[in-house]
């Protein structure tokens, strides 16, 4: 009876840690539709910070079938050097970074702090979370959803949200403020889609 009770014990403990995504024996989780990090942090215990170090995120956003560790990687002397190299070549290139396409749209501001508003972006990231975190709104058969992009007066973004009147050659850039928002208007501008 006692070994039928280990039996089903660990049956039932290895069943839920595949239906949770989460790899025992690689220690890794698979992302699936409607995750986030939150999420998997709160299926994992890990914290959102680990996760984020762990599997160098640079942004809240995860794809689907994506692995990320949910132990800390084993690091050598060696490892450690090349990515410090690594991370080094990582703060230089942001600026340089190759630029696939140049398109001059209309942009347009919005926020999520109004009443009704959800602050979760089409992509699962919680802008009332990160509210500096920057972000654009697109048509994503123009910029497609998760590219890099640069945006003249705005910075720095990624493509990680959709909305229902943003067609064509129209963007919508992430505000923390509706003052902000009012602030920016609307305003042609150039968008370079990096690499």
């Amino acid at each position: 009876m006692k070994k039928f009770l280990t039996t089903l014990s660990l049956a039932a403990f290895l069943l839920l840690a595949h239906n949770s995504g989460a790899s025992a024996a690689s220690n890794t989780y698979t992302v699936k539709k409607g995750d986030s990090l939150y999420k998997i942090s709160k299926t994992t215990h890990v914290s959102i910070t680990n996760l984020k170090k762990w599997n160098n995120l640079k942004s809240d956003i995860i794809r689907p079938n994506q692995k990320l560790n949910i132990t800390k990687p084993a690091t050598s002397k060696a490892t450690n050097a090349k990515t410090v190299k690594k991370t080094s070549n990582q703060v230089t290139a942001k600026n340089s970074q190759k630029v696939v396409k140049v398109i001059t749209v209309s942009a347009s501001a919005y926020t999520v702090s109004c009443a009704g508003c959800s602050g979760k972006t089409y992509t699962g990231l919680n802008l009332k979370k990160n509210p500096n975190q920057k972000v654009i709104s697109v048509d994503p058969r123009v910029i497609p959803l998760g590219s890099k992009v640069y945006v003249e007066g705005y910075g720095y973004a990624i493509a990680a949200d959709k909305g229902s009147a943003i067609r064509g050659k129209k963007i919508d850039v992430f505000m923390p403020s509706h003052k902000q928002a009012i602030q920016w208007g609307r305003k042609t501008v150039k968008v370079k889609i990096l690499k």
